[in-house]
């Protein structure tokens, strides 16, 4: 191959490099929502506590985020957000003061934490458990974003060779 062929080859890539890195960032923002979703309460193990079992904060992974590519620049921008008030408290961990919880119950069928809507009750909460470690689901998210970016991007290499 001589340089004009080369050129040439190299031109003809680089009207196809946009298209390549959208679909790339967009496989790779989708499987990074369904990480989110898979690090997310409810999981098999953890049905336990009052509002875990809803899985509305794992439902708004999908509705909140954006995972299309937009080119901003010489970038391509995704988001992964989920808008729920408390999902940085799940997701970075958080303090657990001592306070009371009108409503709040223990069934004593079974052992759970209950709220009674007519606010009946209540307990004290934040006495066992001072620190309520985070579950890390955006971190492990951007990871899976990574990896599968990179797997994705290595057709581009090929694609320049």
């Amino acid at each position: 191959m001589n340089l004009e062929e080369r050129i040439r080859q190299l031109r003809q890539a680089k009207t196809q490099i946009p298209g390549i890195l959208a679909r790339a960032g967009m496989n790779a923002a989708l499987r990074a929502v369904e990480k989110a979703v898979e690090e997310t309460p409810p999981t098999v193990n953890s049905l336990r506590g009052t509002n875990t079992r809803t899985g509305e904060m794992k439902q708004h992974w999908v509705t909140d985020s954006r995972p299309r590519p937009v080119r901003q620049g010489d970038s391509y921008v995704s988001e992964l957000n989920n808008d729920k008030q408390y999902a940085s408290f799940v997701n970075d961990g958080h303090r657990m003061d001592r306070h009371f919880v009108p409503g709040l119950v223990i069934n004593p069928g079974s052992g759970l934490l209950e709220f009674n809507p007519d606010g009946t009750g209540g307990i004290v909460v934040g006495t066992r458990t001072a620190y309520v470690p985070g579950l890390f689901m955006v971190d492990k998210a951007v990871e899976e974003y990574r990896r599968v970016l990179r797997e994705e991007l290595k057709g581009l290499e090929e694609l320049m060779e």
